[in-house]
């Protein structure tokens, strides 16, 4: 009997909206791509976008960056990390972000994740307490929104500035706060397999203006600071513009335009992607050896990727893998040793020096799996990819049970 196959790439994204298109072509023909190169009296599409997007989010103050990993570098350098400064970091997170705290010389100090993905808060305060960390990025790594409560409540008490990685969390809210509206800082992405796509790009948006007008100078502004669209005023800027290292990360005319055309739609887009991520949650739900996530009610997450735990393929997890790709679907694993594409686990991320042993990561990262849901798949598409997955599941795990 012939196996049925799943024949779609899990890599192929929606076309760019039709009027986010002829923005990009009309700016590739006046050739002004720069985001300062504007004429008297015209709005740059990024400042127009950074107006835009701070709307969406309800925060003061945005700035477009080229990168999300640039957001957040910038980010940490203008809260005040330094060279030596030691910054708490969830243990689950993709590479970005290790490397984010690495270029502005901070000390990652890591914490375990429980067995849904989320920060153990146990083991942040006991971190935050040893260490003496007052500065804490935490990354909604896959969407997973820890308990945000708990979160702020040990920031507070040891005096702790909270900058939220929301590359996997934009749209998405925890007891009706957008993510990203915790903390001091957020930093967004852009990449193309986030929320909104420009191949490359990214956020930043906070509340407070000094934290603002440094990003935004050391974004390399250089004193152009004043046509940005949403920033604080000038008395801010005065006091930061001459000690903010320039990064030059500024976000371009031609994706700025691709962005706008796009983020109109987020809200919509994310409803789509939970009718995806709903259809592959009931078709594994209940599959032998796998254990799928229950979502709080609370938190109004973002489907645009899936995770499972194979707990009862542990150690064989590969052989999971291999077996679906064999008919079509791609699943990512983040238990391997050693670094595979977009996945890596805290152990391989060697710049960083000797790390602590974090069991509890390491025991819940053995058995987790991960799927991109693009939004070119239906929700047919995803049922069919649940299917799949629990036929091959099902089969390793009555093999090896029988052994």
């Amino acid at each position: 009997m012939t196996k049925e196959r799943f024949d779609k790439p899990f890599t192929q994204q929606e076309a760019i909206p039709d009027d986010g298109i002829a923005a990009a072509v009309e700016i590739l023909r006046g050739g002004r791509l720069h985001r300062y190169n504007t004429l008297p009296g015209e709005t740059s599409e990024v400042s127009l976008l950074e107006a835009e997007y701070a709307a969406y989010q309800g925060s003061k103050y945005c700035l477009a960056t080229t990168s999300g990993g640039q957001a957040m570098q910038i980010a940490l350098r203008a809260a005040g990390v330094k060279p030596g400064t030691k910054v708490l970091a969830n243990a689950y997170t993709l590479a970005p972000v290790p490397g984010a705290i690495f270029a502005t010389g901070g000390v990652p100090v890591l914490v375990e994740i429980d067995e849904d993905w989320h920060t153990d808060t146990a083991d942040l305060r006991a971190k935050a307490q040893a260490s003496g960390a007052k500065y804490f990025m935490l990354s909604h790594m896959r969407g997973h929104i820890a308990d945000m409560e708990a979160i702020c409540a040990i920031c507070d008490e040891f005096g702790i500035t909270l900058i939220e990685d929301c590359a996997h969390t934009m749209g998405a809210k925890w007891k009706g706060t957008r993510s990203g509206n915790f903390g001091k800082v957020a930093c967004f992405s852009t990449q193309t397999y986030k929320h909104l796509n420009s191949g490359e790009g990214g956020f930043l948006t906070t509340d407070d203006p000094e934290l603002a007008a440094r990003a935004v100078v050391g974004s390399g502004s250089y004193m152009l600071y004043g046509s940005h669209g949403a920033i604080p005023g000038e008395d801010v800027f005065q006091k930061v513009r001459l000690d903010s290292p320039n990064c030059s990360a500024r976000l371009d005319m031609l994706r700025a335009a691709i962005l706008r055309a796009q983020l109109p739609n987020l809200d919509k887009n994310v409803a789509r992607w939970n009718e995806r991520y709903v259809a592959l949650a009931e078709g594994l739900s209940g599959a032998p050896g796998i254990r799928v996530a229950e979502r709080a009610k609370h938190e109004e997450y973002v489907g645009s990727s899936f995770q499972f735990q194979a707990l009862g393929m542990a150690g064989n997890v590969p052989a999971l893998v291999a077996a679906c790709a064999a008919r079509g679907v791609d699943i990512k694993w983040f238990g391997a040793d050693t670094p595979q594409a977009f996945t890596s686990r805290y152990d391989s991320w060697k710049y960083l020096g000797d790390l602590p042993e974090l069991p509890r990561t390491k025991a819940v990262l053995s058995t987790t799996c991960d799927i991109r849901v693009p939004l070119t798949f239906t929700v047919e598409d995803c049922s069919q990819i649940a299917r799949i997955i629990r036929d091959e599941a099902t089969l390793l795990y009555t093999t090896m049970a029988a052994e």
